[in-house]
């Protein structure tokens, strides 16, 4: 099988049912923009910590399927969703790491270590991904509410495994000067 197949040349791509939609629908810039969150995990790992890895491991995968969950405006019984599971999945990392993490009294700024410095970029391209989601639900009927809140916690999920990072990594987080 080949990659490519020209399907694409006049800037349109298939749906998960088939149809056919343009580049620039809202529906192909929500799930691309997920797929670029996705990416940018994949740039972290391995961060050199196993339970951080296999954390951002579980995440790709869901990623593919929120992907997918997007990619599917008519989602029938067996298509792949995402749940409260995964949403319960990913709060669970949140507490977990928050056991390790001193009490957050500030902003902080997005920096420190190479893999804590990657979080923060991939947790500000999971907010972009959650307005576009979000712009896509404005607009169209049926998309997966869950999926959303999924891109909210996730965000936050990113957050806090940076300040995990960072904090194994021994960097200092810094708050913004006004």
């Amino acid at each position: 099988m080949t990659i490519y197949t020209g399907r694409g040349d006049q800037g349109q791509t298939d749906l998960r049912t088939m149809d056919r939609v343009s580049k620039d629908s809202r529906r192909i810039e929500a799930y691309g923009t997920v797929d670029e969150v996705n990416a940018l995990v994949g740039v972290v790992r391995p961060t050199g910590y196993d339970d951080i890895d296999d954390d951002l491991r579980t995440i790709q995968n869901h990623l593919h399927i929120v992907q997918a969950d997007f990619a599917n405006p008519s989602p029938g019984e067996d298509d792949p969703q995402i749940t409260e599971e995964h949403v319960d999945s990913i709060e669970d990392m949140i507490d977990e790491a928050d056991e390790e993490l001193d009490a957050l009294e500030s902003f902080i700024l997005p920096s420190g270590s190479e893999p804590g410095a990657k979080l923060h970029h991939a947790r500000a391209v999971c907010r972009r991904a959650e307005r576009r989601c979000v712009s896509l639900a404005a607009e169209e009927a049926g998309v997966n509410g869950t999926a959303i809140i999924y891109l909210n916690r996730l965000s936050d999920t990113l957050f806090t495994l940076a300040r995990l990072v960072n904090k194994r990594e021994g960097v200092r987080e810094e708050s913004p000067e006004y």
